[in-house]
């Protein structure tokens, strides 16, 4: 991992105890100082999720979080997102407050945003249930177009920031309930119809693993466009831009000689040798093939990107731009570099020997498994001591409008969805750290399979129910400021 140096300066964080003064003037004009007793930061919840999660996973009496009700279930999602924004809250990033003006203004993307609440509601379930290399945050709009290796454009999962070795069920779950709700929040689809978009995802997962267990070819495919169904094909046809206009009208300045300044690029020159540090080590490590598109790997540019991203909007993200072989900014690259942070997953998934290592190094292990023919960009090296992740961004890197979608295409999309998923997990034993056939026992535990998937649709149903209570506790307490400041502890 690599260490690099650079002008960019982190700022001093506060102690975690502080003592505070006031000072009052006495009748007489002298002043009079009283101390207050100390003053702490609230402790994080991890280690204790981490023992309710082995708690339940052995079968012992235990209350989840998902049967709290009212004011207790309200302290419980203020606290929870409290803790998973605290850093950012306390840097106060202006993309903070406006992540949780987002969050307010819209069911589905405060889903997305909330992966810790979610994920506590499982804590230490499905313990029998087989391990994959978990995608950790599966929903409608993770999985897209984006370049491949040889920077072709691929279909598949596409978001590793939560990635972690976990039951096979939790990806299940996440990804059911995320159609769901976002079958309802811009589809505005009926409960019918939504649980058969549901059961289209679990049968295109099911069938693809089925299919793999029987023949294992999840190495040697991919989701291209001539093998896409018309849903996704569409969506390749939408993606597709050419890279010298991308670049000139999205990024690069009237000379071609670096970003251009807007209210999302931020210019950061001075910042080049440090991510060319970034960028050699990158090259350096294990498994990377330098690619001739990316010239000689030069950095002409850097610039901080703002306001992107859903659940990592406020995490400091940066662009950096690579010289391309013409050396005249038509075929230059644009890598991304943005601060990792733990998995939402982590200490909540039942105990097992399995670990994809911590924060960026865990997101890079991740693509590798589940994106066999992924973006060789994806890395992790530590930049002002801290974790970032690496990847590419490329002119036909693209999502599903979902809004586009009618009831026919979000079945037939759902199903694709499961699909790819299920490749991913199917990866898990080839380029993963499991050592046995994983497809044969995902397949067993979801027998008899139309049991599970009744389970899966009941439990989207339910989660999704939830998730509409907690977003009005939410929106109620966000209007009185309460993510403003972090949970303390006063003694």
């Amino acid at each position: 991992m690599a260490k690099t140096g650079g002008t960019g300066k982190k700022a001093d964080r506060k102690t975690s105890t502080e003592s505070r003064k006031t000072e009052t003037r006495t009748a007489d004009g002298e002043t009079q100082t009283t101390r207050i007793e100390p003053v702490r930061k609230a402790e994080g919840k991890v280690d204790a999720f981490r023992e309710l999660s082995e708690d339940v996973a052995r079968g012992a009496l235990a209350t989840p979080p998902m049967l709290l009700t009212g004011e207790s279930r309200r302290h419980h999602v203020r606290a929870t997102l409290r803790e998973d924004h605290a850093a950012r809250i306390e840097d106060r990033e202006p993309d903070a407050r406006k992540k949780f003006d987002i969050l307010a203004g819209d069911l589905f993307k405060f889903f997305r945003g909330t992966a810790l609440l979610f994920y506590r509601d499982l804590a230490g379930h499905d313990a029998g249930m087989p391990t994959v290399m978990a995608l950790g945050d599966v929903h409608p709009t993770n999985f897209g177009v984006m370049p491949d290796r040889n920077g072709a454009p691929i279909f598949g999962v596409n978001d590793f920031d939560e990635a972690i070795y976990a039951p096979f069920t939790w990806d299940i779950k996440r990804g059911v309930t995320g159609f769901w709700i976002a079958a309802k929040s811009e589809g505005d689809l009926s409960r019918k119809k939504r649980h058969k978009i549901v059961r289209r995802f679990v049968e295109g997962y099911l069938d693809a693993i089925e299919r793999y267990a029987e023949r294992p070819t999840e190495r040697n495919e991919s989701i291209r466009y001539h093998n896409a169904p018309k849903v996704v094909r569409r969506l390749f046809d939408e993606a597709w831009t050419e890279r010298s206009g991308w670049l000139h009208e999205d990024y690069l300045n009237e000379n071609r000689t670096g970003f251009r300044p807007t209210d999302e690029l931020q210019p950061v020159s001075t910042e080049i040798e440090t991510f060319q540090a970034a960028i050699d080590q990158l090259a350096a490590s294990e498994g990377f093939e330098h690619p001739p598109r990316a010239g000689a790997l030069k950095v002409k540019d850097v610039c901080i990107r703002h306001g992107q991203g859903t659940a990592s909007l406020g995490l400091p993200r940066y662009y950096v731009l690579i010289e391309g072989p013409t050396q005249d900014g038509s075929d230059d690259l644009i890598i991304e570099f943005k601060r990792a942070r733990r998995s939402a997953l982590a200490g909540l998934t039942p105990p097992s020997t399995f670990d994809a290592g911590d924060k960026a190094d865990r997101i890079a292990h991740a693509q590798q498994v589940q994106l066999a023919h992924g973006d060789i960009f994806y890395g992790a090296v530590e930049i002002w001591g801290d974790s970032y992740m690496s990847r590419e961004r490329a002119p036909f890197r693209e999502d599903i409008d979902l809004g586009d979608l009618s009831n026919s295409t979000w079945k037939s999309y759902a199903r694709v969805c499961g699909a790819a998923l299920a490749q991913s997990h199917a990866l898990s034993d080839d380029l993963g750290q499991l050592d046995y056939d994983i497809e044969p026992s995902i397949a067993a535990a979801a027998s008899p399979r139309a049991l599970f998937v009744a389970d899966m649709q009941r439990f989207a149903e339910e989660a999704a129910d939830r998730l509409i209570s907690d977003h009005a506790l939410f929106r109620e307490d966000h209007e009185l400021d309460a993510f403003t400041s972090i949970d303390m502890f006063y003694r």
